[in-house]
C-alpha cells in the first residue's frame, strides 16, 4: 500500500499510523493499492522541484543528473510503482489533477458508477476490459 499526499500537514497521530501500516504491508507484492491523503498532482510536482532544487543549490546534484528516474524519486509516490491502471469513476473524462506524473502510460477505464456504489464486480469488469488492451508504453 502506498500513502500518498503531503505528510507535513497531517496530524502526527495519523501519520505514524500512516507509517506503521505502511512497514506492515512492504513485503505484499501481489496488488498495491494507492491511497491519496492531502493530495494534489500540480502541489507533488512543485514540492518535487522544490527539493531537487534545493539538492542542486547545495551542490549535491548537478542540474544535468536530473533524469526521469531521480525526478520521480522526489515525488510522493517515490518508492511506488506507476499505475498500470486508473478508474475514473462518475462518468467524468477527466483526471483532476491526479497523478499527473505517473499515470503517463497507465490504462484508463471510465465508469458512470459513483465512488461509493463502485463495489468489487465493478473492479473485476474494469481489470477484466484491462486485461483486454495491448499495452504500448508510447511507442
Amino acid at each position: 500500500m502506498c500513502i500518498i499526499g503531503d505528510r507535513d500537514k497531517i496530524w502526527p497521530g495519523l501519520r505514524k499510523k500512516i507509517e506503521r501500516f505502511e512497514r506492515d504491508t512492504a513485503g505484499n507484492s501481489a496488488l498495491v493499492l494507492n491511497v491519496m491523503l492531502n493530495y494534489g498532482g500540480r502541489q507533488e510536482i512543485i514540492n518535487a522541484v522544490r527539493r531537487l532544487s534545493q539538492k542542486v543549490r547545495k551542490g549535491v546534484i548537478k542540474p544535468s543528473e536530473i533524469d526521469e528516474e531521480m525526478f520521480s524519486a522526489y515525488l510522493y509516490t517515490g518508492d511506488c510503482p506507476d499505475p498500470d491502471l486508473l478508474i475514473r469513476t462518475s462518468g467524468e473524462m477527466r483526471i483532476s489533477n491526479f497523478l499527473l506524473w505517473q499515470i503517463s502510460y497507465s490504462e484508463i477505464y471510465v465508469t458512470e458508477k459513483l465512488w461509493p456504489d463502485f463495489h468489487e464486480r465493478d473492479l473485476k469488469k474494469a481489470v477484466e476490459e484491462y486485461s483486454k488492451r495491448e499495452r504500448k508504453f508510447g511507442r
